[in-house]
């Protein structure tokens, strides 16, 4: 979404606003939060002091939980690592450098997301394929289909340094239809420790305890989150 949408659909503004036409009170966060949120009160992250929760599907967002209550952010953006750019770009990154729908190109967003895997597939092989169908034809043998998604996990390996070295969360929960690729996220745990100057990968990578219901779950979340 673009930043002037920020607000509007994750701050105070739109609670306003519908709480009058409802007659009643209305909190909103958007779909990230309210996933981190979930898994950070009773899912993967339970526990945890500090978790960042990362959606990753059509699109790349993410929510920060501290202390069990959710960052919003000054301008209640906190979170949104996929209109970052990509760090440690290659030459043949930099030359293709995808535009992203925010206006800008090459964010995290352009190129970790579902349609970002199958673009990227595109450009190398002249094949058009869903992420899920690359990720098929890669358990199953297809070496195009496997280099497809060792690059996009690299890619998503640095993208998640940057939220690693400002955060430094405790765990990582990893939610949106990318998660459900076979592997996804002992693949990143793996690659991570690579683009972090060789510390050691103090934060734990998991998949969501509560799965594609973790958003409805976060949204209720939200009447304990003061």
């Amino acid at each position: 979404m673009r930043h002037s949408n920020l607000i509007a659909l994750n701050g105070r503004p739109l609670d306003q606003d519908l709480s009058r036409r409802l007659n009643r009170a209305v909190r909103c966060a958007n779909d990230a939060n309210c996933f981190a949120l979930s898994e950070a009160r009773d899912g993967a992250a339970a526990g945890a002091l500090s978790m960042f929760g990362v959606i990753a599907g059509t699109g790349v967002g993410g929510g920060l939980v501290l202390n069990g209550r959710l960052v919003r952010g000054a301008d209640a953006s906190a979170g949104e690592w996929g209109h970052m750019a990509l760090p440690y770009l290659t030459a043949e990154e930099r030359a293709a450098d995808p535009a992203c729908y925010c206006g800008r190109s090459g964010c995290v967003e352009a190129w970790c997301s579902g349609p970002a895997l199958s673009r990227d597939h595109e450009r190398q092989t002249g094949r058009s394929l869903s992420a899920p169908e690359i990720a098929a034809a890669a358990k199953l043998g297809d070496k195009a289909c496997q280099l497809s998604l060792d690059r996009h996990a690299d890619r998503f390996a640095r993208a998640l340094t940057s939220v690693i070295k400002i955060v430094d969360p405790e765990v990582i929960v990893l939610g949106g239809g990318l998660s459900n690729l076979d592997g996804f996220a002992d693949t990143l745990a793996k690659r991570l420790p690579h683009w972090l100057s060789g510390d050691d990968l103090v934060a734990r990578i998991r998949t969501p305890l509560h799965g594609d219901s973790s958003g409805v779950r976060g949204a209720a979340w939200l009447w304990d989150d003061n």
